[in-house]
């Protein structure tokens, strides 16, 4: 029997620094074991102190490079990043549609990591009507949990209402006291688990989400039920933080680090 690989299709932007959006998705999976493909959704153009702009690709380009792919090729999982039009999210909701076995990871960027919101209001409506009703788990950091809810605070009654949708939930980087705390829901078992974390000294965290998001859609590509993906997710962007931010780049906000891993041979971690 010829080896299969853990296909990971992210439907995502590009920017150019190469820590956030597919470019860190794609070292994330790739460093979790993963085989990394991409629908491009639009350029992001930004360097380590802001965003300058967003331009969208057409929605319908979006939608034909998803159906290229997963119609050829297939996938253990499927994550999206930044859905920069509501056309785009339109096209891409009706196109997952039609893959409803492949578990979805869906990642809402809706929210810089100051609290703005980064999309009009009908984009994050559409999210909760034909988004996350798909999702296996959907990622939201705290500002956009806040966002979704129409909220000032998230604690586990808050984590627990986004699953309403039907889908299980981390929120990520909530405060808790000196240190922050990642929060899921895991629908199928009703259970909730809190993952209680130091704060690094770095400015090293553009693209966090991104990466963490990726390389738990990694491991659920891999089989792993929904808890023990989250479980090697955290340790993955946890440790990937802590090399990142040994590093020096540029006047902002840098990137992780997700090469952290020991002599493991890629290619035994990437093929079964």
């Amino acid at each position: 029997m010829k080896k299969r690989l853990h296909k990971v299709f992210l439907i995502a932007g590009s920017e150019p620094l190469g820590s956030a959006g597919m470019q860190a998705d794609i070292k994330a999976i790739t460093a979790c074991g993963g085989y990394a493909a991409c629908a491009l959704t639009g350029i992001v153009d930004e360097d380590t102190t802001r965003v300058k702009s967003i331009t969208p690709l057409p929605a319908d380009l979006v939608v034909s490079q998803t159906e290229s792919f997963l119609s050829d090729i297939g996938a253990e999982c499927i994550k999206t990043g930044v859905l920069p039009s509501i056309d785009i999210i339109r096209g891409v909701a009706a196109k997952l549609r039609d893959y409803p076995d492949i578990p979805k990871v869906i990642d809402p960027v809706l929210v810089d990591s100051n609290g703005v919101q980064l999309c009009p209001d009908e984009n994050i409506e559409a999210y909760k009507e034909l988004l996350f009703p798909q999702a296996a788990l959907i990622t939201p950091n705290r500002y956009e949990a806040q966002v979704l809810l129409g909220v000032s605070r998230i604690g586990e009654r808050e984590v627990r209402a986004l699953g309403e949708y039907g889908c299980s939930v981390i929120v990520k980087s909530l405060a808790d006291g000196d240190g922050l705390m990642d929060v899921l829901y895991d629908r199928e078992t009703d259970l909730v688990t809190c993952y209680r974390k130091e704060r690094i000294d770095t400015h090293n965290v553009n693209g966090t989400g991104d990466s963490f998001s990726s390389a738990i859609a990694t491991y659920i590509s891999k089989g792993l039920a929904l808890k023990d993906a989250v479980d090697k997710g955290e340790e993955f962007i946890d440790r990937a933080i802590r090399l990142g931010a040994e590093y020096e780049f540029g006047h902002g906000y840098g990137p992780v680090h997700p090469c952290y891993m020991d002599d493991h041979d890629v290619h035994e971690r990437i093929y079964y």
